[in-house]
């Protein structure tokens, strides 16, 4: 393959990703010819990047996964206090978080929960760092080691991910949410958390 093919074919895999999510976010149970007509390409085409509907949402799962850990990164980066940081990370990835919450709920029938956090994996192993020196300056206070804590800080984002999908939390106040929730959940002071939410938030 030379390199203006290989151009072509990137374009063209990206194309058929980006139009996928769009298709995906609006009709989750849209087909691969659907996915092809809407990216202007043929089914062959299609399946030529991705041999079936599953790996065309894990690779979706892996866009969103280097997403949030770009994002998580970025939103820390230059914040010394552990448990600030933890506030604007969280911030920083629930845009990502909430373009992408949509496909985690499709994820979970083909991708499973586990696939999903394996590919979490380098993003919690930074939150468990960033708890642990929490910990260590008397910020968090939990009885669960700081790498079982990041599991529930995981967890706490799906879910308020599936109350928004529900219709249960509305998404313009998911965000600030999140960063409270977590931050309690860790045994930081209520009022403190909202305080870091705002702070966090206004930085955007």
């Amino acid at each position: 393959m030379n390199g203006v093919t290989s151009v072509r074919a990137d374009a063209n895999r990206r194309r058929i990703l980006d139009v996928a999510l769009a298709e995906l976010l609006r009709d989750p149970d849209a087909s691969m010819d659907q996915i092809a007509r809407a990216a202007g390409v043929v089914r062959r085409t299609v399946y030529g990047h991705f041999p079936s509907r599953d790996a065309l949402v894990g690779a979706l799962v892996d866009d969103a996964a280097q997403a949030v850990a770009a994002a998580h990164l970025a939103g820390r980066e230059g914040i010394e206090d552990p448990a600030e940081a933890v506030a604007h990370s969280i911030v920083a990835i629930w845009p990502i978080a909430d373009r992408y919450r949509l496909l985690v709920h499709l994820a979970q029938r083909s991708v499973t929960m586990e696939g999903i956090r394996a590919r979490l994996a380098p993003v919690r192993e930074v939150c468990a760092q960033l708890i642990e020196q929490a910990v260590e300056k008397g910020e968090f206070v939990s009885p669960l080691p700081a790498a079982a804590l990041a599991y529930v800080h995981e967890q706490v984002l799906f879910g308020l991910m599936e109350a928004v999908n529900d219709g249960a939390l509305p998404a313009k106040d998911a965000g600030r949410a999140a960063v409270v929730a977590v931050l309690s959940s860790a045994g930081y002071p209520a009022r403190e958390a909202e305080r870091l939410a705002d702070s966090a938030a206004r930085s955007l």
